[in-house]
């Protein structure tokens, strides 16, 4: 290599070059600067912030704990408490009976094994398609869908396969998922255990449901979930369920309620797993939507031991900070301030809906924490218009089947009672 000549600048040489699938990847971004301070309707948070008793534990951690690695002990745990009290039978006419006097599931159905604990469900999506994604693998999904769904398959040179809903309500194109999966179920699948390492074959190697939707609001029941896992032994079925809590759509109370309903001997211990017969699910969850703690990144999946286990061999061993895991035992404790968020979140929803029927304006709203409305003018320049009054919403721009509309995530009355006034200005509603 010649050595630059005197006030020569020395030329650059190009960089290593990446994998091809890397070469060619189009990064998922969204607009992550400038947005504190302002009225948040665009990523779906908790606009309100997290419960007084994490920010209260978040303050007394001790300074020299900041120079420790992280420790999860009694995490796992704590995640297991929180999601068998959400399985338990709700105070009601019942609560009297035999069936109700128990918990939905015993102590025992769950285990940490079945835990896995992520820097958001990000990074578990990640691990997720780095651990069961190869090229030439199909990814089977829906669309529109969350975006970073896409980046994930293409890193790995996977093929995607993205079933649109169906209008006009966006209904989940439910036969036509199943239609292809039906290279899955063979009779070798079908009569052994279909343990991860069987997964492969002509059938998709994934299938990922955000349930509800992102962004449509779609919804699909717990029971029609697992009849796609029963009849996909040897795909993956990945459940993203971020935003059950908003309509109690979760695969996991029905499998805890199965698990518990088993008796004595082997083969009850055995059924006493949660995931005993469903061995190919997993099933996302997260603290950001509901619990204030999108900023400090805490995701959790939930399925066979044997599955949590490979997905998290690609994670790093200290992923999840010691504040994030310091905040997310405060926030598990404290499910009150959970339940409150989302019942104002819901009374908001339908404050908002109530104007825009009256208004005659066009939108969408199933579940989550967010709704779709189609301005008359273009979703851009409304776009523009609300961020320059302090409120910002996401344009689903160039997104299938709903280019034109913008997302609206849905905070406390009166944030939305403040869009609502901004909005009908801006669109000249009167």
């Amino acid at each position: 290599m010649t050595s630059p000549s005197p006030g020569e600048r020395p030329a650059v040489s190009p960089c290593p070059p990446a994998r091809p699938e890397v070469e060619t990847l189009t990064a998922y971004s969204a607009p992550l600067e400038g947005r504190r301070g302002l009225l948040r309707l665009d990523f779906n948070e908790n606009t309100v912030g997290p419960s007084p008793k994490v920010v209260e534990a978040v303050r007394a951690i001790p300074a020299d704990h900041y120079a420790i690695y992280p420790e999860y002990n009694g995490l796992r745990e704590a995640v297991i408490a929180s999601l068998l009290a959400e399985a338990a039978p709700r105070p009601g006419p019942a609560a009297g009976s035999a069936a109700a006097a128990g918990t939905a599931a015993g102590p025992s159905t769950l285990t940490p094994a079945h835990i896995g604990l992520f820097n958001g469900v990000d990074e578990a999506l990640h691990a997720v398609f780095h651990a069961y994604g190869a090229a030439g693998d199909r990814l089977l999904t829906t669309s529109p869908t969350f975006g970073y769904y896409t980046p994930c398959a293409r890193m790995q040179g996977m093929e995607i396969e993205a079933i649109p809903y169906q209008l006009p309500d966006f209904a989940f194109p439910f036969e036509e998922i199943k239609a292809a999966l039906g290279g899955s179920a063979s009779p070798t699948a079908l009569g052994g255990p279909a343990t991860p390492t069987a997964l492969g074959g002509s059938a998709p190697r994934l299938l990922l449901i955000c349930n509800p939707n992102n962004p449509t609001g779609t919804r699909l029941a717990p029971e029609r979930v697992l009849e796609l896992a029963a009849a996909a032994p040897r795909t993956l079925v990945v459940v993203d369920e971020l935003y059950e809590a908003f309509t109690g759509d979760s695969v996991l109370p029905l499998l805890l309620a199965a698990a518990g309903e088993a008796t004595t001997g082997a083969a009850a211990a055995a059924a006493s797993d949660p995931f005993a017969a469903f061995p190919n699910l997993l099933v996302l969850r997260s603290l950001a939507k509901t619990a204030g703690l999108a900023g400090l990144r805490f995701g959790f999946a939930v399925g066979a031991p044997a599955l949590v286990d490979r997905v998290s061999r690609v994670s790093g061993p200290y992923d999840v900070n010691s504040v994030a895991v310091t905040a997310a035992h405060a926030a598990l404790a404290d499910q009150a301030y959970i339940d409150a968020y989302v019942a104002e979140v819901l009374r908001a929803q339908a404050w908002l809906l109530e104007h825009l029927v009256a208004a005659g304006v066009r939108h969408h709203a199933a579940g989550g924490n967010y709704l779709l409305i189609w301005p008359r003018r273009p979703a851009a320049t409304v776009e523009a218009e609300l961020r320059a009054a302090g409120i910002l919403v996401r344009s689903m721009a160039g997104k299938p089947l709903i280019d034109g509309a913008l997302r609206v995530s849905l905070g406390t009355t009166e944030q939305m009672a403040t869009f609502w006034a901004a909005y009908r200005h801006i669109e000249a509603l009167g």
